[in-house]
């Protein structure tokens, strides 16, 4: 049998964006500029868990970190111009999802 190797590149990205929660974070980040308490109060995930795919996602380059030394200081997370490149991609899983995608009802019947 015949092997085949992904290729690298495209491994790397989806290691990248397919760890959970990651692309729903670019994807709120796409309506621009946000304090890390506006994003957590979006998404159904931890203060810890959150701030670790921010910390990943800005080693890669795709999110930007901006401390204004304000009084309290303010930190605001925006997309890098790496980062505003995915969202072709995101909006074409979004539109992929509502085609093809059953939302799971949290109703038992």
């Amino acid at each position: 049998m015949k092997q085949t190797s992904l290729c690298p590149r495209l491994q790397k990205s989806m290691d990248i964006i397919g760890k959970r929660w990651t692309g729903l974070i670019i994807y709120q980040l796409l309506q621009g500029p946000q304090r890390f308490g506006a994003i957590e109060a979006s998404l159904p995930l931890s203060g810890r868990l959150l701030s670790e795919r921010l910390k990943d996602l800005e080693q890669e380059g795709i999110v930007r970190r901006e401390v204004f030394p304000e009084t309290p200081v303010r930190i605001q997370y925006s997309l890098t111009e790496k980062g505003k490149a995915l969202e072709s991609v995101i909006r074409d899983l979004e539109r992929w999802s509502r085609d093809w995608i059953v939302a799971e009802s949290n109703s038992s019947t």
